[in-house]
């Protein structure tokens, strides 16, 4: 699991968290970035992997408010060990 001190607006974030053998494979991304309009968004979007899944984009007119959004996206993933029995792991 990434350091929630690692979110740079630009660059995704990607996550998953196998277990073949009980028939998890899920994926998680988040990216923090610039909108056309100067907003800065936050876009996450989540499901199993090699499905196209579910997204959301959440706009923000501070850049600190957008990190400290995508900090408690990370904060929620490090937190599957204890409520799926896998953690996730970058990509």
């Amino acid at each position: 699991m990434p350091d929630a001190s690692i979110i740079t607006i630009g660059e995704p974030i990607c996550l998953q968290a196998t277990d073949p053998a009980r028939n998890i494979a899920r994926r998680y991304t988040i990216l923090v970035q610039r909108d056309f309009f100067g907003a800065i968004t936050v876009d996450y979007s989540w499901g199993r992997i090699g499905s196209m899944g579910q997204c959301r984009r959440v706009a923000f007119t501070d850049t600190g408010q957008a990190e400290e959004f995508a900090r408690k996206l990370l904060v929620r993933r490090d937190s599957a060990r204890k409520r799926i029995g896998v953690p996730y792991r970058t990509c």
